[in-house]
């Protein structure tokens, strides 16, 4: 009995985070939306009907734009990825930063792997959005969870980007397979899984010209108190791709 037990609750986890938690999406698109002062809030939406929040900023004759992928169930304009989003549009970037999948509060890293499907989709709507504003240079710049999420989609996508600006990645994830250009970059005091693939991941760029590993001196995993470093570091990786 124990063990049916013991089943019966892995089925019910297993279910309960098999699919993004919308209400929870549009709860935060609620919050957020009526705030934005830097950029214009946009709809997009998948294949199956779900409209998702976006947030872009449209730079006068850019000729890149930036997809922004957030990390863990937070949103397109919090903290760190606020600031990049607004920051490289002042530096002369387009920005698109997109809602991706959340779950519940509680949900782990590991639970969030039932939505990299979707979210993969979300940045194939994003990258079709922007080509249908007329952007033939489009990259990523992710955070944490998000560079998990990103890299599904790099994976089968090469073609569509430009470069792919990867932050605070972990996982156990590398860049093995990826053929752009990539940026790893991380914090001296970053999170232990993403400290510990750094060996791995710097070995998985080698031979991809333009990629390059990046560590920036006592910042943690968001960077606090090391924005500007952090904007500068992606700004300067993107600058070289040409």
């Amino acid at each position: 009995m124990r063990i049916i037990a013991a089943v019966l609750l892995l089925l019910t986890s297993v279910f309960a985070y098999a699919g993004a938690d919308y209400a929870r999406e549009k709860k935060w698109a609620d919050e957020i939306t009526p705030g934005i002062v830097v950029g214009d809030p946009v709809y997009l939406e998948l294949k199956q009907g779900h409209k998702f929040l976006t947030l872009f900023t449209e730079v006068k004759d850019a000729k890149k734009a930036l997809i922004i992928v957030h990390g863990l169930g937070i949103h397109p304009d919090w903290g760190m990825v606020g600031t990049l989003r607004t920051q490289l549009a002042d530096h002369g970037y387009t920005t698109l930063s997109v809602q991706m999948p959340v779950l519940a509060n509680e949900a782990t890293p590991e639970q969030y792997t039932a939505t990299f499907p979707e979210a993969a989709q979300r940045i194939a709507v994003a990258v079709d959005f922007l080509k249908a504003k007329g952007y033939q240079k489009i990259a990523i710049v992710s955070h944490s969870l998000g560079s998990r999420m990103s890299r599904v989609y790099v994976l089968k996508h090469h073609s569509e980007l430009f470069a792919w600006a990867s932050l605070g990645i972990g996982g156990g994830d590398t860049y093995a397979g990826v053929k752009i250009p990539v940026l790893d970059l991380y914090g001296e005091n970053d999170l232990p899984p993403v400290l510990k693939g750094v060996a791995a991941r710097a070995a998985s760029l080698k031979g991809n010209l333009g990629s390059k590993q990046v560590k920036i001196p006592k910042a943690d995993h968001f960077y606090n108190n090391h924005e500007v470093e952090m904007v500068k570091a992606v700004e300067d990786f993107l600058d070289s791709i040409k």
